[in-house]
């Protein structure tokens, strides 16, 4: 009578799941898609720019609100996520993975990795592993997921209580060419606590056809641009206290950090409820750490995870000439010096 026993512990195990994870069908008001245009107002500048430049960069200073709150054209509440899910023309991915999906997940999401979305062959610290697909393959796996450009897609993931995988796949979509892609400020969390619906498991993905022509490395950093201009970049590592003062927790080939780099942590970027914190504080925190809105700034983590979700904010914040290197530290120590 094993399998009796096995049975009833599985569904005991279900219902406590189904107790402290709390997932069920709600009904929500839908709210009216905020849709990202593709920025096409970019053009070479000259010198008689310089004084315009500062002058937009004036107004946009004064339009983002000091009410508390992050704003950023990647990052939407949680309030509003919870009213597009059910629209035809958003996808919810999961970028927590099927296995945290199955705890609980939002209504119609699907499920992925970063590391599906990047090189896995060999082990990190390889010369190739953990960057970007190249456009055929990541288009593989997008088609798989349904992720097609005309929708809107909100990524889900943890704050500070993970890596920042939203950001990681965020990242690598606007690098894809996509431009309506958003991270929910809070994470999974925050919408789940905000009363959108849930359910367990990951939804079944609709394939449908992608093309990518091009990877966008604006944004990229690699480990031979690096190697060849060291000097023209100013270096942010957002590891922990641990990982920059040598401790070896993820396989590393060695301890420490690049040389000269800043420590800026990762969790520094989030108040306690696990949201981003104002534009203003982070901007400041920037500043006061030595970094400039003029400044080339590169961040890295251990695999590019981290750092991807710095790089964004960094860019929504006006730190525009800023880099995530992909491969970060497991690549560099391998390769590089270190502190």
């Amino acid at each position: 009578m094993k399998w009796k026993k096995v049975v009833t512990i599985g569904l005991a195990a279900v219902l406590s799941v189904s107790l402290l994870s709390g997932c069920s069908k709600k009904s929500v008001e839908r709210v009216e898609r905020q849709k990202i245009e593709a920025d096409t107002s970019e053009a070479e500048p000259n010198e008689d720019d310089t004084d315009a430049k500062e002058e937009s960069e004036k107004v946009q200073e004064q339009e983002v609100p000091d009410d508390g709150k992050f704003h950023g054209k990647w990052v939407v509440s949680a309030e509003y996520a919870k009213g597009r899910v059910g629209a035809e023309d958003t996808l919810f991915i999961d970028g927590r993975g099927e296995k945290q999906a199955i705890l609980g997940t939002v209504e119609g999401a699907v499920a992925t990795v970063w590391q599906d979305w990047s090189n896995q062959e060999g082990k990190a610290g390889d010369e190739k592993w953990g960057m970007i697909l190249e456009p055929e393959q990541l288009a593989e796996e997008l088609s798989s997921l349904g992720a097609t450009k005309d929708k809107e897609i909100i990524v889900l993931g943890l704050t500070s209580d993970g890596w920042g995988d939203d950001a990681r796949l965020v990242w690598e979509l606007l690098a894809a060419g996509y431009t309506d892609v958003k991270i929910v400020d809070g994470g999974y969390k925050a919408l789940k606590d905000a009363g959108a619906p849930t359910q367990f498991l990951a939804s079944k993905p609709e394939p449908a056809e992608v093309k990518i022509d091009k990877i966008d490395y604006s944004h990229v950093m690699t480990t031979e641009e690096l190697q060849k201009n060291y000097e023209k970049y100013k270096i942010m590592d957002v590891r922990t206290d641990e990982e920059y003062n040598g401790a070896i927790l993820y396989e590393e080939a060695q301890g420490g950090h690049l040389p000269g780099a800043v420590h800026v942590r990762y969790t520094d970027l989030f108040q306690e409820d696990g949201t981003l914190k104002p534009n203003q504080e982070l901007v400041k925190m920037f500043e006061d750490a030595g970094f400039s809105k003029e400044d080339s700034i590169v961040a890295y983590c251990t695999g590019g995870i981290r750092s991807a979700y710095m790089q964004l904010v960094l860019e929504m914040c006006g730190f525009e000439n800023s880099y995530n290197y992909d491969q970060s530290f497991w690549r560099w120590a391998v390769v590089g010096e270190v502190e």
